[in-house]
């Protein structure tokens, strides 16, 4: 009993240590999110299955159910692929912003963010010094990325989770293809992972 009353506080410290590191972890990504996407996220929950989400918006329950589906699709496609890190949805963090255009070129539902044009810029997808993106990893550890919020087809949601996350997967088991894949401006896209 004598030695567990020492090892407590020293437990203590460690824990309280951790803690104040993950919240200055967590702060650093979300002031890179509110960067990227000009928007406050003033809403956080987390899904049925553990991910947490931030939005400008509270998430409803068919926008967390969709993030949770597009997680289990890619831990599945991560497993057969004989990935084992960053295989749990309490390792995802995901931004939903306001997004900055609803409808693509062609007309269709797609709720996109504007982004730095970057190593885009002079191609075809180079709107002006930005580009529009359904997805955007903001941090690869933690793994955070952002998406644009929707109000309807939530399969969509699920497919950008999935494909944001196949970057995330990637770095954390197999840094050559992430790599590799990392940079669509130099072609190839989703899905990565088959």
């Amino acid at each position: 009993m004598k030695q567990l009353r020492h090892l407590t506080p020293l437990f203590l410290a460690i824990f309280l240590s951790s803690t104040i590191s993950i919240v200055a972890q967590n702060r650093t990504v979300l002031a890179e999110a509110e960067r990227i996407s000009g928007d406050k996220f003033g809403f956080v929950v987390r899904t049925p299955m553990g991910a947490a989400v931030y939005g400008v918006k509270r998430p409803s329950a068919k926008v967390l159910a969709a993030v949770d589906s597009g997680l289990t699709d890619l831990f599945a496609i991560g497993r057969k692929n004989k990935y084992k890190k960053r295989l749990s949805y309490s390792d995802y963090t995901i931004y939903i912003a306001n997004a900055d255009r609803t409808k693509n070129i062609d007309g269709n539902y797609s709720p996109d963010i504007a982004v730095d044009a970057a190593q885009y810029a002079g191609s075809i997808y180079d709107k002006g010094g930005y580009i529009y993106a359904s997805g955007m990893i903001v941090a690869l550890n933690p793994c955070a990325f952002l998406i644009a919020e929707h109000t309807k087809e939530f399969t969509r949601i699920s497919e950008v989770v999935r494909y944001e996350g196949e970057h995330l997967v990637l770095y954390h088991n197999d840094r050559q293809r992430y790599s590799e894949t990392a940079d669509h401006s130099k072609g190839g896209g989703h899905p990565i992972l088959n």
